[in-house]
């Protein structure tokens, strides 16, 4: 079973940056990562994932909302990262990693991942 673990989150102001880290542990066999986020209010959207998971790394996918923005990274088997750029007040919500394999539908949608993170909170002021 695959364990996730969020770090990085803070209060930045608007423009600033927070690189935010997912450190993987166990066996799943999968071949999607990727990190979602949830406001207060609003339902849980996906920002970023890399598939497939593979030492040669992996495509990329944003959310419209962060391209140019966000960048999706891992560095070996077991991190995972994404780099906040500058950050916008409707950045603000609970970020989580996830992983899982992708069988249907889109990156984003949520029953590819079977495997989640507690999630690391991402406060943006104006």
């Amino acid at each position: 079973q695959v364990q996730l673990a969020e770090s990085g989150g803070g209060s930045v102001q608007a423009g600033g940056s927070l690189r935010l880290t997912c450190v993987t542990s166990g066996y799943g066999g999968v071949n999607l990562m990727g990190w979602f986020r949830q406001a207060p209010g609003k339902e849980r959207e996906g920002v970023a994932a890399i598939y497939p998971i593979s030492p040669r790394g992996g495509n990329t996918y944003y959310a419209d909302s962060v391209k140019g923005r966000f960048t999706i990274s891992r560095d070996n088997a077991n991190t995972m990262y994404l780099q906040l750029n500058s950050l916008k007040p409707e950045d603000t919500a609970m970020y989580t990693c996830a992983s899982g394999l992708w069988r249907e539908g889109t990156w984003s949608e949520a029953k590819n991942y079977k495997s989640w993170g507690q999630g690391t909170q991402v406060t943006v002021s104006s």
